[in-house]
């Protein structure tokens, strides 16, 4: 199943600070050098979507300030 992309400006997103490029959010405290959303536990490679934005799906390349590292 196909889900429509997360958009960065959506209400939600940006509870969370989610952009589509990790390098955008290099200036953010809460952000790491080699965090994104792929190597995320939230991330579900299938689909490309995120347990975060269940109705969406996430790049891959993307990050927001929940980034958890995956065990």
């Amino acid at each position: 199943q196909d889900l429509p992309p997360l958009d960065p400006s959506a209400e939600q997103a940006q509870a969370l600070n989610y952009v589509k490029d990790t390098a955008e959010a290099a200036d953010h405290p809460a952000h790491q050098e080699g965090e994104q959303c792929d190597n995320c536990m939230f991330f579900q490679a299938d689909s490309q979507g995120c347990q975060l934005f269940p109705q969406n799906s996430v790049e891959p390349a993307g990050w927001c300030q929940s980034w958890t590292a995956q065990n």
